[in-house]
């Protein structure tokens, strides 16, 4: 499957070995689907229970931390 891009001797604004000359803007790219060749599977959206679980215990375990080392300051 060839993309929109037209070949260099049919793309207006390239000199004859393909460049391009000083204010001219370059061709652009194929779309970025052009080499897919099966359909690609849809990610899963948001997150399971564990990693969530795993934050909140986190948290929980800084938190106590540091209500620990703030009483002992104090005591």
């Amino acid at each position: 499957m060839r993309g929109p891009d037209p070949g260099p001797e049919r793309t207006p604004g390239l000199d004859a070995g393909g460049g391009v000359p000083p204010g001219e803007t370059p061709p652009g790219e194929a779309g970025t689907s052009a080499g897919i060749s099966y359909p690609q599977r849809e990610l899963r959206k948001g997150w399971g229970a564990m990693p969530i679980a795993l934050i909140v215990v986190v948290t929980v375990l800084v938190a106590v931390g540091l209500i620990a080392m703030a009483v002992s300051l104090l005591a």
